[in-house]
């Protein structure tokens, strides 16, 4: 049994001795009961929150969160090649700022979200997998206490490029709220329509390392540009910084992620309505086929 196994165990164990049911766990935290479920399981890698939620829910003493940080929950991580010198960075850099245009980047996206991104390009199920787990690996230090500073500003059309549907969507906007509360991380909406806001020419990261060494890193189709002029760099942290002042707060942003949530969470919510309405429609007319196939036998008329 490996160590994420026996964090599930623990949790399984914590739960019932609680009389809690996964749900009932799961609307405490709050959480969908499915990740109760695969943590449990060990089939999913729970956040630093959710295990110190855990622990002040089912009265642990700190059991959970501090096993959490002793377990090196992506073993074996393998990253694409192209992309193998960008990991280490993110494993080093003491501050990040991003820019981010169509797509939610990858340190910020949930794993339902990255799985339907890699769906679209890659046809083995495992390949899919590993390629989420890679990307899944690099967000725990982020998302750690103390972890490293993290500014992204996403283009609105982060938020309106649907991928994997809008219940994925959904998701997606709640945890971006989630983290954006975090101490180390702040996230900024540049809107689609303000005029005068001028805007990268791509999506960008400015990294900054512990030795003081500064990159610029920029991607096209499957490989990663890095350029350390510091003359270059300079140029680009001035126009991020005029960037960030330009756009809505971090707090003003979180009201446009919200406004987002919500309007996927109405679609969702009337998707369902049609297709239960869907459902009802298609059982009446099979009721009706049936009384269509029944023998009909003649009706004796009442003699006169």
């Amino acid at each position: 049994m490996n160590s994420a196994q026996i964090f599930g165990e623990l949790l399984r164990h914590f739960r019932e001795s609680a009389y809690l049911t996964q749900e009932a766990l799961a609307k405490a935290i709050p959480c969908d009961r499915s990740l109760v479920a695969r943590v449990e399981a060990a089939t999913r890698v729970p956040q630093e929150p959710f295990a110190k939620k855990a622990d002040e829910i089912l009265g642990t003493g700190g059991v959970l969160h501090r096993l959490w940080g002793r377990i090196d929950w992506y073993p074996q991580v393998e990253h694409p090649d192209w992309f193998k010198r960008r990991a280490e960075m993110d494993a080093r850099a003491v501050a990040l700022r991003e820019y981010q245009e169509r797509l939610v980047p990858g340190l910020l996206q949930t794993e339902d979200y990255a799985r339907a991104l890699f769906g679209r390009k890659l046809q083995k199920v495992d390949e899919v997998e590993e390629r989420v787990r890679a990307r899944l690996s690099r967000q725990q230090r982020f998302l750690a206490d103390g972890g490293p500073f993290y500014f992204a500003v996403l283009d609105e059309s982060c938020l309106r490029t649907v991928v994997g549907g809008a219940s994925v969507m959904r998701d997606q906007c709640a945890h971006l709220l989630a983290v954006g509360g975090r101490s180390n991380i702040r996230i900024q909406i540049a809107p689609a329509g303000r005029p005068g806001l001028v805007r990268p020419n791509t999506s960008m990261s400015l990294i900054e390392l512990p030795d003081g060494h500064r990159w610029v890193y920029s991607e096209s189709l499957d490989r990663g540009h890095f350029n350390d002029d510091p003359a270059v760099y300079q140029r680009h942290f001035q126009a991020y910084d005029v960037l960030r002042a330009d756009v809505p707060s971090a707090r003003e942003s979180a009201a446009v992620i919200r406004n987002a949530m919500e309007a996927y969470e109405h679609h969702e919510q009337e998707r369902t309505r049609r297709d239960q309405v869907d459902q009802e429609q298609l059982q009446r007319r099979q009721r009706r086929q049936l009384r269509g196939n029944r023998p009909r036998y003649p009706r004796r008329r009442p003699r006169t």
